[in-house]
């Protein structure tokens, strides 16, 4: 019988990518989306097309309550996940003395509360099962180096590379890793209206990553061959930091 593993933000971009990959792999998936159900059932046919089992699950991963609610409902009638991969965000970008309340609070909750949100009613039956576990967050290379324009957004990347190494101190005895992959300028629609022929001038392989790249780092750490591989943040960049 096939593991199965949640994706957060998997019906479109870099979470699609990620979903289709693991399929491919040979993992069962829970789909999660916010507002997309279309794209989120086309994911789910994509995968049933590749011999693989999908459902899918709707949430605000900013919404404790909902995470809770919904998570523990899939969990007591499917059982614990084998792998989480943290995805679900969003960008508020603009200068911060133009910043605004909503456009903080919203990253931060989306982006860095959703990690609470999501892990807090998973973890204890993920231990529970007494079976190895993996955990991947999701940061980006703003949490690593900062960037012009999204104060809010770097701090709540940084803040996710920080939660998910001290979780992996606590999961390791339980054989949980717990890893975070860095992505830099990657080709999703997240980047539309952005200087992208500036911007990857910066780079220094000289092009936007592919969200399949992602993906295959993001599989790579669900495999049996990354067991003994935790806290680390992997960057998937281009060499730009």
């Amino acid at each position: 019988m096939a593991e199965t593993i949640l994706v957060t933000g998997s019906s479109r971009g870099i979470g699609k990518a990620i979903a289709l990959y693991l399929a491919e792999q040979g993992f069962d998936l829970v789909l999660h989306y916010r507002q997309r159900q279309a794209e989120a059932e086309a994911v789910a046919e994509s995968i049933h097309a590749q011999g693989q089992q999908a459902r899918i699950v709707q949430f605000d991963v900013a919404d404790r309550q909902q995470c809770a609610e919904k998570l523990t409902q899939d969990i007591s009638q499917y059982g614990a996940y084998y792998g989480v991969v943290c995805n679900a965000g969003l960008t508020s970008d603009t200068v911060f003395p133009a910043m605004t309340d909503t456009d903080w609070d919203k990253v931060i909750h989306t982006n860095l509360d959703g990690f609470y949100n999501v892990l807090k009613p998973l973890v204890m039956p993920m231990i529970q099962r007494r079976k190895p576990g993996r955990i991947v967050t999701l940061s980006s290379v703003s949490g690593q180096m900062g960037n012009w324009g999204q104060v809010n957004y770097s701090a709540a990347k940084a803040g996710i590379i920080g939660a998910s190494k001290a979780l992996a101190i606590e999961l390791a005895k339980r054989n949980i890793t717990v890893n975070c992959v860095a992505p830099g300028l990657i080709e999703t629609d997240m980047l539309d209206g952005l200087p992208l022929d500036e911007m990857t001038k910066a780079i220094p392989l000289k092009r936007l990553g592919k969200a399949r790249e992602v993906a295959a780092m993001v599989a790579f750490l669900m495999s049996d061959d990354a067991a003994y591989i935790t806290r680390q943040v992997f960057s998937v960049n281009g060499g730009l930091c």
